[in-house]
């Protein structure tokens, strides 16, 4: 049996994960999810029966989840309502488990779709305000976004973006990269350096 959540806590999870990613400064983790809600304005929402089926179906750990697959998945998180959430929120959690629960192997297939047989360097080069390659092909979807979080955590590439790249594309996907990152567990990076250099290097 899932153990029950209070309606008002799944509220405040849903305001301190879209502050977190539609907001540069605020850090989920680093305030802990607080928020500047009320209960009283909780109960004032029209929507809140929403909280409140939620709150039934999901333990602490899920609801976080949840919401965070959703917001993940979602090509505007600003717009991003409860009641969207509750509709399609299985779906894309669904998918989000499957995405997260198979990281090494989606890491590995992508990169040897998308990387072998080119100039490794090359992929990541700035040119003027063109968008590098390996954008390109997240994009173009060929590179998921838990790809890209994992390539970034092992070459670190972009605060160098960031620095040459003034583009309202890159801004959200900069700020998208940074904020989910927090929430990709990955225990053993070296797995992954590992991944890449069997591909690139052929194992050498």
């Amino acid at each position: 049996m899932i153990p029950k959540v209070k309606p008002f806590d799944v509220y405040k999870c849903y305001l301190g994960l879209k502050n977190h990613f539609t907001k540069p400064k605020y850090d989920y983790q680093k305030y802990c999810g607080k928020s500047r809600a009320s209960l009283q304005s909780f109960y004032k929402r029209k929507d809140r029966f929403f909280f409140e089926r939620l709150s039934r179906q999901k333990n602490d750990t899920e609801i976080v989840q949840f919401f965070v697959a959703n917001f993940v998945l979602h090509p505007d998180p600003y717009s991003l309502w409860i009641g969207e959430i509750v509709k399609n929120g299985e779906d894309n959690y669904t998918q989000w488990k499957r995405n997260t629960q198979s990281l090494a192997y989606t890491f590995k297939s992508e990169i040897e779709s998308v990387f072998r047989d080119k100039d490794f360097d090359s992929m990541f080069k700035v040119t003027g305000s063109s968008h590098p390659e390996v954008i390109k092909s997240h994009l173009s979807k060929e590179l998921s976004l838990e790809t890209l979080i994992i390539l970034n955590r092992i070459l670190g590439f972009k605060q160098e973006f960031d620095k040459k790249l003034d583009d309202p594309v890159w801004e959200f996907l900069s700020m998208r990269i940074q904020k989910y990152d927090i929430f990709l567990h990955i225990s053993d990076v070296f797995k992954y350096k590992k991944i890449l250099k069997e591909v690139i290097c052929g194992g050498t």
